[in-house]
């Protein structure tokens, strides 16, 4: 064998690379490549720095697929075609799984190497989000208080108002439901879809249907399974935001006005669709 075989280059020999675009746009020109990368702009000169903005930008980009995802599993709810919806709910659960991983990375930076640049933050926050406050105004976790801070911002501010006034992913699925025959109030159909949901237990009897109606209304029972999972991984992305920002700052309150942990643990006892969670006692 001769020194260096095995090492080295790939062998390109015929493989038809094209080295000369022509008039094809490159990898980097249809990815806006020069736009994303320049985006990150630390103003502190601090190392970790970068690692914050890098993480928050890309969770942005997971929340957007999550976004775009869950208006299809949308769409297919309200046509009552829900097979396609399933592989969506399943992309959804794998975007979930990205955003896990984005606190993991965070969680590799110390309290003292936070402190370093954290007034440079003045009083921006994840809690001013417009994407974030979108993904749950979509899965129906209304408040319009939560609008308020997005007023300097006219554009911002009216997507949210109109996600606010709009039947979320679960009023379209309780349509369903009812169009099916499972009996949801007439009420709870023609709702004001800004005012945060209220658990039912006429819902939960519905769900008690369709689970004990799997064999005739499989789709409608992978449905729900899928929007448990959603919600279960949901539960688990909060907590491990506040175990993050608990790890990172302690108790301190957070740069946007909230209580930081405090607050954060108070996001644990939401659900977005409680009924389904319900239905389990009684199953």
């Amino acid at each position: 064998m001769n020194e260096g075989e095995g090492k080295g280059r790939v062998d390109l020999t015929g493989e038809g690379v094209h080295w000369d675009l022509g008039s094809s746009q490159s990898y980097g020109e249809y990815l806006h490549l020069e736009r994303v990368l320049s985006a990150q702009q630390p103003l502190s000169g601090e190392h970790d720095e970068m690692m914050f903005i890098i993480v928050h930008q890309v969770s942005e980009l997971w929340i957007r697929l999550f976004l775009h995802e869950l208006e299809f599993v949308q769409r297919c709810v309200i046509k009552d075609d829900l097979d396609p919806s399933f592989k969506a709910l399943q992309r959804i659960s794998k975007v979930q799984s990205q955003l896990f991983g984005a606190w993991e990375i965070m969680a590799t930076m110390t309290p003292s190497d936070y402190t370093l640049f954290r007034n440079q933050l003045g009083r921006s926050s994840g809690f001013q989000s417009v994407q974030y406050r979108l993904m749950e105004f979509g899965l129906g976790n209304k408040n319009a208080d939560m609008i308020r801070v997005h007023q300097r911002n006219p554009e911002d501010y009216a997507r949210l108002k109109r996600a606010l006034l709009a039947p979320s992913l679960y009023d379209e699925v309780l349509r369903l439901l009812s169009r099916r025959g499972y009996g949801v109030p007439q009420e709870l159909l023609d709702r004001d879809f800004s005012q945060p949901w209220v658990a039912s237990k006429a819902v939960t009897g519905a769900w008690l249907g369709v689970y004990h109606n799997a064999d005739k209304d499989w789709d409608l029972y992978e449905l729900a399974e899928g929007l448990v999972d959603l919600d279960h991984r949901f539960q688990l992305w909060r907590f491990q935001h506040m175990k993050t920002v608990e790890r990172i700052i302690g108790h301190k309150p957070g740069t946007g006005g909230t209580s930081g942990v405090s607050y954060l643990a108070k996001a644990l006892e939401l659900r977005f669709f409680p009924e389904l969670w319900q239905a389990r006692t009684s199953l």
